[in-house]
């Protein structure tokens, strides 16, 4: 009966991670004018030079990891606005339902830290879900969300007095360039961009913190699914207000998910000529939890990690590896497993499990922390 559970819910993974028809094979690319003007960077390799671009991007990530306090610092914005207006979909799988209208909603608009070469993803971009208290989420949706992505749990946390802020993660919804139909800059087979596109997330992240302490609200959690959970979890290694934390589907190293998932199976596809797993692990380490363990350790924090059994996109192996990590470290947290795999976790009735779980935690875990 388990095999047959298994095959079952394996075959609903692949049917969702393939009804998508837009994914883009892209050429690989170093990226090296993503890294002119981070901290420790002085000049680059040379253009056109394989072997040298390869050093050059693994010996800058040790430097970041090490100064990552310095690699994610940011001055904080100073053009914080609220903006009403109307809810688009923005959808990445294809334009069903896009141009059509869901109401309206309030968002909190503000210039990002980072700067892009685009100007829609330079404004970030979050809707707000106001509560009155002292307590607030920052929830952080999964790759290629649309805008309506999340919007139920926010409204959930409201129901239990917690405000939330749902970011748009960087090349999302709103925020993606005209020439896009996917989020394909956040996470592509250029090295360089896909760095600078988490960093960028996981500085507004802290922006957003910035804003909700400005409004009042002192007791802070984020959320973060799949890539909004890797995301999620260097933000708050960074910050010593993120106290509450759902990690909601959680992985060790950026490459290994990329190389081992369904739903990255063109990106890989667009590297793996040009390099071999472990130099990718190498060259993305500085936006991989697993580099992060010894700085989360620093602040107080209660965690939830979630992953689910079937995984094809987040394997359980690496879900148990992060599970283990907080084990060994003895840091405070609770597991919940789901019977279901990554995309199906947003169907029927998974949905409703994983938020109850969400839920539970983080109105527990923020009430006991404004104790």
């Amino acid at each position: 009966m388990r095999q047959r559970y298994q095959r079952w819910m394996h075959e609903w993974e692949t049917r969702l991670t393939t009804r998508d028809t837009n994914r883009v094979v892209r050429p690989f690319e170093w990226g090296l004018e993503w890294t002119e003007g981070w901290p420790g960077v002085n000049g680059s390799a040379r253009r056109g030079d394989h072997k040298a671009a390869e050093r050059f991007f693994h010996e800058l990530n040790q430097r970041l990891v090490a100064d990552s306090d310095e690699f994610f610092a940011y001055r904080m914005p100073a053009d914080f606005r609220l903006e009403r207006r109307k809810v688009e979909l923005h959808a990445a799988g294809g334009n069903n339902g896009n141009g059509k209208h869901f109401g309206t909603g309030e968002f909190l608009r503000f210039t990002s830290p980072v700067a892009s070469p685009y100007a829609e993803n330079n404004l970030a971009n979050a809707r707000w879900f106001p509560a009155r208290g002292r307590r607030a989420m920052i929830v952080l949706p999964q790759w290629n969300a649309d805008s309506l992505s999340h919007n139920a749990l926010c409204r959930m946390f409201n129901f239990f007095g917690i405000a939330a802020l749902r970011l748009s993660m960087p090349y999302h919804d709103v925020r993606r360039p005209p020439e896009l139909e996917r989020a394909d800059y956040a996470v592509s087979a250029n090295i360089g961009r896909t760095i600078a596109a988490a960093r960028q997330a996981i500085i507004e992240i802290r922006a957003c913190a910035d804003w909700l302490n400005s409004q009042g609200y002192t007791e802070l959690g984020v959320l973060g699914t799949s890539l909004g959970s890797c995301y999620a979890f260097i933000a708050s290694a960074h910050d010593e207000r993120l106290r509450v934390n759902a990690f909601n589907h959680a992985s060790t190293y950026f490459a290994d998910v990329v190389w081992t998932g369904q739903s990255t199976r063109h990106i890989r596809a667009g590297i793996e000529c040009e390099i071999e797993l472990d130099s990718l692990r190498k060259c993305w380490l500085a936006i991989s939890p697993m580099s992060y363990f010894d700085k989360f350790c620093r602040f107080p924090k209660k965690s939830l990690i979630v992953y689910a059994t079937y995984d094809l996109t987040f394997l359980p192996e690496f879900s148990r590896q992060v599970v283990a990590e907080f084990e060994r470290r003895q840091l405070q947290h609770k597991v919940a497993v789901l019977p279901c795999g990554h995309y199906t976790t947003g169907e029927t009735p998974y949905k409703f499990l994983d938020a109850w779980h969400l839920v539970r935690f983080v109105s527990r875990a923020l009430r006991a922390s404004k104790s």
